[in-house]
């Protein structure tokens, strides 16, 4: 299973709750805030920044190199600006990141350890940026690459949808509306079903990909900046695909863009959610259209014959719970006027772990559609035989008797029990039982993976930390 990379960097020893703050803040002076107003204020923000660090870093990394370019920082400056953090970088990803006792958040983390390695030249990589913009471009930069991990995860599941309704394309189970036995249907058609959602779902995802991949900035603390900023250069350098570039609206677009990645999520989660509720009731005895795995369902600790589909049960729970989180980012964000707020802060504690979540289901759901086995012989029961009721009815309509007629020749017949079905249907349009366009689907989701452009930001990104090397 390609399961999500959890988060594994540290936080070192929260802020002590006495004493006041210990000169972490970007923004201290000549005196000591309130250590309850200190611990209250930071939050868990110094957590959910460990999942920001590797960007922050890269935004940093382009910054300064913009910086150079306009004369605010020295030449000679730069290749030892960037190997310093190359370095962090390289503890970021790896897990290794710590930020210490008494530090707010990962923007201070980062220019203290550049500061104790080069002295006031680690104090210089803040010209022209506030923390506003730099939080702004870590959450974009963040946001991008799980979007990325999440487009991959969602093709895998499509994969083994389309794989398995190719395989049981021939197989037919009942239909249902209002959970009645309704009509004939198939499970290529079921598998099919949830795989050409996913390609809705991936549109969704599209969207939030193309409003991450635009570059705050330089807009500062979102009134821009007096210093001649090279916008464009720090686009590039980062594979943005262009900026965000009224600079007001660059803060504006902190929730905004969290808000449009939720949607996507909440559509892949109901998704899931439909998915994962139909297994567990095709799985249960009374239906016995499908059988999971034995190694992924859980026992009972009294009755000992029990098979329970607790995983899909858990997909179906997370999922729901996904699907709240355009609205706890809207109710965080809807009463706010242009400007940076520090309400904004809370959104991370919803959005940033929210990723990990939906990845975990998608994963557990790509495993047991691979595993998952199918009853090929459910039609053998006649309680399923008035499915077949409007084949019948399309039978003597085509041969000459007037549909209501049939309709009402058929409808008594089953309730004088004298109904006989013709299994052998043949349905051939576009999209049914027996012309599933399946190629079409995957046609679809072929060419919304390819309109991500994942591989130009993977190139930025390789430029930019291969630079002065």
């Amino acid at each position: 299973m390609n399961q999500a990379k959890s988060n594994t960097t540290k936080v070192t020893n929260p802020p002590s709750r006495s004493g006041g703050a210990r000169g972490g803040f970007l923004w201290s002076k000549d005196f000591e805030i309130n250590s309850e107003i200190e611990r209250f204020t930071v939050g868990r923000d110094r957590e959910m920044d460990l999942y920001l660090a590797p960007y922050d870093v890269l935004g940093s990394m382009a910054h300064i190199t913009m910086l150079e370019s306009i004369g605010l920082i020295g030449k000679d400056e730069l290749p030892l600006l960037l190997r310093e953090l190359r370095a962090i970088y390289e503890q970021a990803v790896k897990g290794e990141f710590v930020i210490e006792e008494g530090i707010e958040d990962v923007h201070s983390q980062v220019e203290l350890m550049l500061t104790r390695q080069l002295g006031d030249m680690g104090k210089k990589i803040h010209s022209g940026r506030s923390r506003n913009d730099q939080v702004l471009v870590d959450l974009k930069l963040f946001t991008r690459a799980r979007i990325k991990n999440v487009a991959e995860s969602t093709k895998e599941l499509f994969d083994e949808l389309i794989q398995k309704s190719n395989q049981y394309k021939d197989v037919l189970m009942p239909g249902y509306t209002h959970l009645q036995v309704a009509m004939p249907s198939s499970f290529g058609l079921w598998f099919g079903a949830y795989a050409e959602s996913l390609t809705d779902d991936m549109l969704f995802l599209l969207a939030a990909y193309r409003t991450a991949n635009r570059n705050p900035l330089g807009s500062a603390a979102g009134y821009g900046s007096s210093f001649p900023l090279n916008r464009q250069m720090t686009t590039d350098l980062l594979g943005f695909d262009s900026m965000d570039y009224n600079v007001v609206y660059a803060q504006m677009g902190r929730g905004k863009m969290e808000l449009g990645v939720a949607f996507a999520i909440a559509s892949i989660a109901g998704t899931l959610a439909k998915l994962a509720f139909d297994a567990c009731l095709f799985n249960s005895q009374n239906f016995g259209f499908v059988k999971l795995p034995k190694e992924c369902t859980t026992g009972s600790s009294i009755m000992p014959h029990k098979k329970n589909p607790d995983v899909f049960e858990l997909i179906r729970a997370k999922s729901n719970k996904l699907q709240a989180l355009p609205q706890q980012i809207t109710l965080i964000k809807n009463n706010l006027p242009v400007g940076y707020f520090r309400d904004l802060q809370i959104i991370k504690e919803v959005f940033l772990p929210a990723f990990d979540e939906l990845l975990d289901c998608l994963c557990m759901t790509a495993y047991i559609i691979n595993k998952i086995e199918v009853n090929e012989h459910i039609l053998d029961d006649p309680r399923y035989d008035p499915m077949f009721s409007v084949e019948e009815v399309n039978r003597l309509a085509s041969e000459g008797m007037p549909f209501r007629d049939a309709y009402k020749k058929v409808g008594l017949d089953i309730e004088a029990g004298r109904f006989t079905p013709h299994k052998d249907i043949h349905h051939t349009h576009e999209g049914s039982i027996g012309n599933l366009c399946n190629d079409r689907i995957e046609a679809l989701m072929a060419s919304h993976m390819q309109q991500f452009g994942f591989e130009r930001v993977a190139e930025a990104e390789k430029k930019l930390l291969d630079l002065n090397q």
